[in-house]
């Protein structure tokens, strides 16, 4: 199975529960940002642009696992800022985990070697390592030599434990595909168990701070369709864990829907609303972020912020939830489940 089978267990009970009790919009993930800090300056990251003034403070582990609570997400992804250099990270999985629910901690994977034994293998657990190419690439991409080697070393370390790691690749204009096909063979005979991969989009956060850069480096729909496109055939030889559906609307095959109510995030300054790139208010509480935003205002055709966005955070959620579906595409998603 492409997934733990207590991942697709909980996801497709809490989704049936959720629609047999008419509730109109509920997350599947949350996004869990305890800190902004990092050890790195990669090129395409808005989060220490966008938070420069927050950008030494912390959530307490308490309030990470009220936030939990609150938002009731049966996935959590651990992200930043750099999670790995979160003092109290090792509690902060303990407390999720005590919680039934599944984590993807998103690291760079420098420290997973230091911190390994703050964590235990477990079925509901993922480092989820960025790596944007292979290494002379890579460490262009975050600013500093030594990155890809040691997020390696990390993943073997990893790998040996016993623990689940899958890795997330930033889709950029340059990417050289032939590249990307190389660095998934090579960490396939590392046992990596899984891919992602996510366009290069710009937002607010960048193209305010680096106009210049941003135009060099991010994609319009109409580039990312094209090189997605493209990208089809090496994309059907690997153990992806973007869905079929998602990839499709990558590529131009269908339009989805964006429910980036689906994938809420949670940071030091409160529940970010409308939702990860964009940022017009600060909301006390989940039920607030939920209930007080206009989601009709946003989306292609309707805010100009988001006429190139194809996050996955997005529209993942719309192929899983079958928003816009299409005749057999539950069978086309169970068969990527299984396969």
């Amino acid at each position: 199975m492409r997934f733990p089978l207590s991942l697709t267990s909980s996801m497709i009970g809490y989704i049936a529960r959720k629609k047999l009790s008419r509730t109109k919009r509920f997350p599947l993930v949350l996004m869990l940002e305890p800190l902004h800090a990092c050890n790195l300056t990669c090129t395409g990251c808005g989060r220490i642009r966008e938070y420069s003034q927050t950008i030494k403070e912390k959530l307490s582990v308490a309030e990470c696992l009220a936030s939990v609570d609150e938002a009731g997400a049966p996935i959590v992804s651990i992200c930043g800022g750099e999670p790995m250099i979160y003092p109290e990270i090792g509690p902060l999985v303990r407390g999720i985990l005590k919680r039934r629910k599944h984590i993807y901690l998103c690291t760079n994977g420098m420290f997973i070697k230091k911190r390994l034994h703050e964590f235990k293998p477990t079925s509901r657990f993922f480092f989820n390592v960025h790596l944007d190419g292979l290494e002379e690439t890579h460490d262009r991409a975050v600013e500093r030599k030594g990155v890809f080697r040691a997020a390696v070393d990390g993943i073997q370390v990893a790998r040996r434990a016993g623990f689940l790691v899958c890795t997330n690749t930033t889709i950029y204009k340059e990417t050289d595909l032939g590249e990307i096909d190389r660095l998934f063979a090579y960490l396939t005979r590392l046992g990596v168990d899984g891919f992602m991969l996510s366009p290069a989009y710009g937002y607010t956060a960048v193209h305010e701070t680096n106009p210049e850069g941003a135009a060099e480096i991010f994609m319009t729909r109409d580039d990312i369709r094209a090189k997605f496109k493209e990208a089809e055939q090496l994309l059907s030889k690997y153990r992806m864990m973007s869905s079929p559906v998602y990839l499709e609307f990558l590529s131009g095959k269908r339009e989805l829907t964006c429910t980036a109510w689906g994938n809420p995030t949670r940071n030091v300054k409160g529940w970010k609303g409308p939702c990860y790139l964009i940022t017009d208010q600060h909301h006390d509480s989940f039920e607030s972020l939920m209930n007080d935003t206009d989601w009709d205002a946003y989306g292609r055709g309707k805010d100009p912020r988001c006429e190139h966005c194809m996050v996955h955070c997005g529209y993942e959620p719309s192929a899983a939830l079958g928003v816009n579906r299409r005749l057999g595409d539950s069978l086309k998603m169970l068969l990527w489940q299984l396969s």
